[in-house]
């Protein structure tokens, strides 16, 4: 696990309200990227420089943190739901992002994404997973989906990606093979109506 939050990116705080973190990120039925084929990203990053997100549907497979927690060297038992652990992306796959609630927060190594949720990559958060202060809500995530200036924009113009308002409780909640409908539900359009436009393009 990194030791700050923040250490990947430069001036994280500095996301204005055009860009896109916060929101949800959807593939359109036409991604090409294997990668990227019917996902749902949760954006924590987005300004001019770059954007960051966490996929939030694809499991690792056979993999909850109960099972992954001794790999990292923390001992004890999940003290509330032991979560699947996510495929959060293709960059740096063997990094841990933990997406929680906000009643843990590590002053030192948390970043804040909305008043009621936060994202660390620091070891309390996996140390905390284990005791009475542990976050209500939390899922581990290996990796990240990232993207260099203006990358991002350029593939929401090619029709690659659908953005939506998030709804955070569908990070935590919900059968990951429906989240990519019910994402795309939000919008009050089908994987089919979508299709069938991009074919009379």
């Amino acid at each position: 696990m990194a030791q700050n939050a923040q250490s990947a990116f430069t001036d994280l705080t500095g996301v204005s309200d055009g860009y896109l973190a916060g929101k949800f990120l959807i593939s359109s039925p036409g991604m090409v990227d294997g990668r990227f084929k019917n996902t749902v990203i949760y954006m924590c990053v987005h300004d001019a420089d770059q954007a960051m997100g966490i996929i939030i549907n694809k499991p690792k497979p056979d993999l909850v943190l109960s099972n992954m927690l001794p790999h990292l060297e923390v001992e004890g038992d999940v003290t509330n739901e032991d979560t699947e652990v996510l495929y959060g992306g293709p960059v740096e796959s063997e990094r841990g992002f933990v997406l929680h609630s906000t009643d843990f927060i590590d002053a030192d190594n948390s970043l804040p994404l909305s008043e009621t949720l936060a994202m660390t990559t620091s070891k309390s958060i996996l140390t905390a997973l284990t005791r009475p202060n542990a976050p209500r809500r939390a899922v581990l995530a290996l990796g990240y989906a990232g993207w260099h200036a203006g990358q991002l924009e350029s593939e929401i113009m090619r029709n690659s990606w659908l953005v939506s308002q998030a709804n955070e409780d569908m990070i935590f909640e919900g059968h990951p093979d429906r989240k990519w409908r019910s994402a795309l539900a939000m919008l009050g359009i089908t994987p089919e109506l979508l299709s069938a436009e991009g074919g009379r393009a």
